[in-house]
């Protein structure tokens, strides 16, 4: 690998913070790379995505790996689009669009989903708009599987909602079709079903991984997910 290490900028997904890469930003640190965390805003596709390509502008310098997880790997892949320094992505269970498609038309791949029994849905006043948040039940069913508690209660009681017009937004163009990819999925994922993963990872000719986790692979296997991103700095 090149001597010179490149940024690795991680972008979290809807229903979370950047916590659950906590072991993973050990694992990448006491490695020698730097790595720096996008506040994803979880409002509206096109906006996160242009936030993210100025992110990336304003703080980062030389090569880039995007990291993206769940909604970010959908963000990732537009704001990648004409930037030469972002060198590869990294999807962690995560949506991979093809211009054109929305979050809502990937997560009913395998079959419909019921807003009503999985959202708690908070209007905005004058904005004709709806925060979703993700109910007990599906939160720590579809969410959180697999993790103690100790690791799961804490990430539902700060969980962040996002947008329905964020998930019902058309996906700009993306990187994946010019940059090489990988994907990590997660065999017990309630969220993203597996099927669906592995038919984005193909779709998108990336590195696949398998791992026995649920959504947050991060979380429940940071050794495999962070041995993924070094192998992805490989590019550089």
């Amino acid at each position: 690998m090149n001597a010179i290490k490149p940024t690795i900028v991680i972008v979290h997904g809807a229903w979370s913070d950047s916590s659950p890469f906590d072991a993973v930003d050990s694992l990448l640190g006491s490695d020698g790379f730097t790595v720096t965390h996008f506040a994803n805003p979880l409002r509206a596709l096109g906006d996160d995505t242009e936030y993210l390509a100025a992110f990336l502008q304003t703080r980062t310098s030389g090569p880039v790996v995007l990291v993206g997880h769940s909604y970010g790997g959908a963000v990732i892949g537009g704001a990648a689009v004409g930037n030469p320094n972002v060198k590869s992505l990294v999807y962690l269970n995560a949506f991979v669009p093809e211009v054109g498609e929305t979050i809502l038309d990937l997560a009913g791949h395998a079959g419909p989903v019921d807003a009503g029994a999985l959202f708690d849905m908070a209007e905005f006043a004058g904005e004709h708009n709806v925060d979703l948040y993700l109910k007990s039940e599906a939160f720590a069913g579809g969410f959180v599987n697999g993790l103690p508690e100790e690791l799961a209660a804490p990430l539902f009681a700060k969980q962040r909602p996002i947008t329905y017009a964020a998930l019902s937004e058309p996906a700009g163009e993306q990187a994946w079709k010019t940059l090489p990819s990988w994907y990590v999925a997660g065999s017990e994922d309630h969220s993203i079903a597996l099927p669906t993963q592995l038919w984005m990872a193909k779709r998108a000719g990336s590195t696949l991984t398998t791992v026995d986790s649920g959504h947050l692979s991060m979380t429940a296997e940071p050794k495999a997910v962070a041995r993924i991103i070094i192998e992805a700095t490989a590019t550089i």
